[in-house]
């Protein structure tokens, strides 16, 4: 481990040096581009550079246990080694953490998409329930949340629903949260007090930072439509909706929270452009994926990933066999338990792949 941080470092003082030679201030990208990675890997180059310090702290006191003859000396060397042993393990615990390697969209706002799936009425209903999950859980981290599109159900639920989720780390925070997830009780419809149990489809998609797919107008069908429906608290209800299809994908998108068209079009065009970018990435990582199906947070939408079980209060997130017993503080927001121990997992599973490579 040490050798590949060392190698990191040795990285940080090439770009020191890059830095200062005038050709490389002279060309504001590579410029900005140098400054980008030199601030990503200085975190854990202090911190080696902190252990380096330490270490040879450690050996000079080590030496001292050694070669004095004065007890009272020794015993104070003896404890400075306790001490600095204890401060090493703390960095080295630290370094292997920066070592990991960051997922560059985790500072990235989000397009949340939550689908009822099999279940019928039951099913939009807990689809509600989810979106009120998200949104106070958001809420309560300072992000903001605003409804794109909904397609609601007669009887308090969502057939299908969309929202923006914008804050830093927005997305570091709820990527885990994509597949389907099943729910299990008694639905207020059932007359006879059977447990029923219903799926929903939770789709977490970064907000590009930069466009990556570039959309040919002549592949997209746009529609002007007004908006239908109830609304949400935060809906125009007399704004003018756009319905985006992207012909080649066959991707469609209907937006209706801007006040103008134009503003409708936009925010559409930029959900489609997300999604095949989404679509180009897995693509890419196909093969990536089929070597680590266990990994967390794939994005794979068929596997059900949580369980809600109502009857039992019981929250079970089957990637990392974590359960709560606590489910109404869970829908209530407080997903600070399942983010944390599936954030642990994934930076394990990637720490072993390193230490592997």
């Amino acid at each position: 481990m040490l050798d590949k941080i060392e190698q990191v470092a040795q990285r940080f003082e090439a770009i020191d040096h890059q830095m200062a030679d005038p050709a490389i201030t002279a060309d504001y990208e590579k410029l900005t581009a140098l400054a980008q990675e030199r601030s990503d890997i200085e975190p854990l180059v202090r911190t080696y550079r902190k252990h380096q310090s330490l270490s040879q702290e450690l050996v000079e006191a080590r030496e001292m246990v050694a070669l004095e003859d004065d007890a009272e000396m020794v015993e104070m060397a003896q404890a400075e080694v306790k001490t600095l042993e204890t401060k090493l393990e703390k960095l080295e615990d630290k370094m292997v953490r920066l070592l990991i390697p960051k997922d560059p969209r985790d500072k990235r706002n989000i397009f949340l998409e939550i689908r009822a799936g099999a279940g019928g009425d039951e099913a939009g209903i807990f689809a509600a329930d989810l979106f009120r999950m998200y949104t106070r859980y958001a809420e309560n981290h300072g992000f903001k949340v605003q409804l794109m599109d909904e397609n609601s159900t007669g009887v308090g639920g969502y057939k299908e629903v969309i929202a923006a989720i914008k804050g830093d780390g927005a997305f570091s925070r709820l990527k885990f949260e994509s597949g389907v997830h099943r729910v299990q009780r008694v639905p207020v419809t059932e007359s006879q007090g059977r447990i029923h149990t219903s799926t929903v489809t939770v789709a977490v998609i970064p907000e590009l930072d930069a466009v990556d797919v570039t959309l040919d107008e002549n592949d997209l069908e746009i529609k002007a439509e007004f908006s239908a429906g109830p609304g949400g608290q935060h809906m125009q209800k007399n704004a003018t909706a756009a319905r985006v299809i992207h012909k080649p994908s066959g991707l469609m998108v209907k937006i209706q929270s801007e006040r103008s068209l134009s503003q409708n079009k936009e925010l559409a065009k930029a959900i489609i452009q997300a999604r095949l970018q989404e679509m180009e990435e897995e693509k890419q990582n196909a093969e990536l994926s089929a070597d680590r199906k266990s990994q967390v947070g794939s994005g794979d939408r068929s596997e059900k990933i949580r369980t809600y079980n109502y009857p039992q209060s019981r929250v079970t997130d089957h990637r990392i066999n974590y359960t709560s017993y606590n489910l109404q503080s869970v829908i209530d927001g407080d997903l600070h338990p399942f983010i944390e121990a599936l954030t642990i997992a994934d930076e394990t599973a990637k720490l072993s792949a390193l230490q592997e490579s």
